[in-house]
């Protein structure tokens, strides 16, 4: 398997050390960051939260299982599609389970962790767990980095004006120019693009066939193995078509509207542009403001400033974080960006639509 540790601050050379990041323009800036982690750990935040995950663990498996349960006794029933939404916001959530473990933020092992992420990402959802990580490293290394930051480069969306202009045929500049207005629905297709990117790497990667490789394909077919022939198994064919398409669209608006408003339409940095561990990271970044359940409902993932800073901190501790990097962020006359959820999409699709203009009318060609 390939190295699934996602960054954390203390790693070293590209892997996210803060020092490495620092450029002598900024005078040594990057000594900001060694203040700021010297208050977190005096506050404890990045101690382990058991209880909190065994909790956590508990009733994210518990509610899957459950959906499952009530799908085969339901039978063929049209009712069927709310069991789909239903599920479809417990692999979203076994998602974000997965995404803690592989930040090293449940166990205090690597390997504990990893076990916890091949089952979440693999064996439950259908997702690459070393795929996923090998991506969400080169994320945290470069947010909004052009030419380095994957998640800023995609098929279907323009994340920058150098890539709408670049689109040659009449389609493709059309659903450039359309791009705000497409995006939630082709955010639809998110959860299948997904499954497709993860059995894709891992055929790819078929000429090592070692140990790493056969369980995470024995794992990835058992998903999608056992996911079919039970779907086909209990329901008619059209209701069966009909659960997979509302399961996993709906999986996919739910993760893409989770990830989206952390980054999307925040500042990019240039391909050879240099900031400090800190600034990288915080300039970069938007937080949502919300409730306890909006932390619930977003996997945390609305404390992105505070992730991203510390990638290792557990998921709970963030909310308790931000006070104090807020603070040191105005001490550092550094700006602290957060919105509303729906101010942060109204915020997405300006942005879209600005870089979308750029693809011009174009023909097809």
């Amino acid at each position: 398997m390939h190295d699934v540790g996602v960054l954390d601050s203390e790693m070293s050379g590209r892997r996210g050390d803060p020092a490495a990041g620092r450029s002598p323009a900024l005078g040594g800036r990057g000594s900001d960051y060694a203040q700021l982690s010297r208050q977190v750990r005096a506050a404890g935040l990045l101690a382990r939260r058991r209880g909190y995950y065994r909790v956590r663990i508990g009733l994210t498996v518990g509610l899957w299982a459950a959906g499952w349960a009530v799908f085969a006794l339901l039978g063929p029933s049209w009712w069927q599609l709310a069991v789909a939404a239903f599920l479809a916001v417990m692999f979203a959530q076994a998602g974000f389970l997965g995404h803690d473990a592989g930040h090293r933020q449940v166990f205090a092992t690597r390997r504990a962790n990893d076990v916890l992420g091949l089952l979440c990402a693999n064996l439950l959802i259908g997702l690459s767990y070393s795929w996923w990580i090998d991506k969400h490293n080169r994320h945290h290394a470069h947010p909004n980095q052009v030419d380095h930051d994957p998640d800023i480069v995609s098929a279907g969306i323009a994340f920058t004006p150098a890539q709408a202009s670049a689109r040659r045929s009449g389609p493709g500049r059309w659903v450039a120019r359309h791009q705000s207005a497409l995006f939630f629905p082709m955010l639809l297709l998110e959860g299948l693009s997904l499954h497709f990117s993860s059995v894709s790497a891992l055929f790819e990667r078929r000429a090592e066939r070692g140990r790493s490789w056969w369980v995470e394909s024995v794992l990835l077919a058992g998903h999608f193995g056992g996911y079919l022939a039970v779907v086909f198994w209990v329901l008619p064919a059209g209701q069966a078509v009909a659960f997979i398409a509302v399961h996993q669209g709906l999986l996919g608006v739910y993760l893409g509207c989770s990830f989206a408003p952390g980054h999307k339409g925040m500042p990019q940095l240039g391909p050879d542009e240099e900031l400090d561990f800190l600034r990288r990271q915080v300039l970069t970044s938007r937080n949502i403001r919300g409730s306890c359940w909006l932390d619930v409902a977003m996997g945390a993932l609305n404390y992105q400033i505070e992730h991203h800073l510390f990638p290792s901190m557990p998921s709970p501790t963030l909310r308790h974080a931000q006070p104090l990097v807020r603070a040191f962020c105005a001490a550092h006359d550094l700006p602290y960006h957060e919105s509303k959820l729906t101010g942060s999409y109204a915020q997405v699709l300006r942005y879209l639509h600005n870089v979308g203009a750029s693809a011009g009318p174009g023909t097809t060609t």
